[in-house]
């Protein structure tokens, strides 16, 4: 049974990369992602479509909620902190990109920079993320001059990377499917995580580095399957520890955001937050933020 509800994983996953990845624009899905049997209670669970003019309040007025979380005090630790404006780069996949956040406000680095900035412009943003990016396609961009001289001017580093290399190994092994697959591949995109980090704090020592961790989309759904949220575990616990080998890169676990959230935190294609799992990782962004720089 297992081994059915692996395969059906694998070409979800699959599809989501054939829509999602490719073109690097979010379609409409015309397959649900889930069993016949749990589209009850998907359907009870996603937002209900809004207009445009409907959006934009609701953005606005969730962002001031959390601007007066984000006292004075916050925005002048990190004015106090460089005494200049500051610069932060976001970098990594889709995550970083913003997608499946239907009012296009940017995801969760969108929701800070107008937090932020909403009184007076402390920080300057730089976007870098491209949906789809594994960690050996981000190593690349690391050599790339523009984002070199992004890195070398920023004092502080955003970056999501690590899901779709767990999408690769479904899509690689679609037909066969096992949990050996990840396990073989763990090490290798350790190497790989690995290089990322070292490469980020030799471009620039000075930066506070922050690696998100990776949330598990799939365990509403296929809670029979408990492998997968052992291998998004195993690649959070990778980040974790790695992250704690160089001194100025901190790990950002999101997976508890998403794990058992009774409200909708998922766009339409059931795999990319939506506005409000975007909004709950800027939260968590910037309370790791003040904390540390303050």
């Amino acid at each position: 049974m297992k081994k059915i509800l692996f395969i059906l994983f694998a070409i979800i996953l699959l599809t989501i990369g054939i829509l999602y990845y490719i073109d690097g624009m979010p379609p409409a899905l015309t397959q649900p992602l889930i069993p016949e049997e749990n589209a009850e209670e998907l359907k009870e669970d996603i937002e209900p479509e809004q207009d445009e003019l409907e959006d934009e309040e609701e953005t606005e007025e969730e962002e001031n909620s959390f601007s007066e979380r984000l006292t004075h005090v916050v925005r002048e630790t990190i004015g106090r902190i460089f005494q200049r404006e500051v610069k932060i780069v976001a970098i990594g996949d889709s995550l970083t990109r913003g997608v499946g956040d239907a009012t296009n406000s940017g995801g969760y680095v969108g929701i800070l920079e107008r937090s932020i900035n909403q009184e007076y412009e402390i920080a300057t943003f730089e976007n870098f993320g491209i949906p789809g990016n594994r960690t050996d396609q981000l190593l690349i961009r690391l050599g790339q001059p523009e984002i070199i001289e992004a890195l070398e001017e920023a004092d502080i580093v955003l970056v999501t990377i690590g899901a779709n290399d767990i999408m690769q190994v479904a899509k690689e092994n679609i037909t066969n499917l096992e949990m050996d697959d990840f396990i073989d591949e763990h090490s290798d995109y350790e190497e790989r995580l690995e290089e990322v980090l070292e490469r980020l704090s030799d471009i620039n020592s000075n930066a506070d580095i922050y690696l998100l961790g990776i949330y598990n989309p799939f365990e509403k759904y296929f809670q029979d399957i408990e492998e997968l949220n052992q291998i998004v575990n195993t690649w959070n616990e990778t980040g974790s520890s790695l992250a704690n080998e160089i001194d100025n890169i901190t790990f950002i676990p999101i997976i508890d955001l998403f794990a058992g959230n009774e409200d909708p935190v998922f766009a339409d294609d059931n795999f990319h937050p939506n506005y409000t799992g975007y909004y709950l990782m800027a939260e968590r962004v910037l309370d790791y933020i003040s904390r540390e720089e303050g």
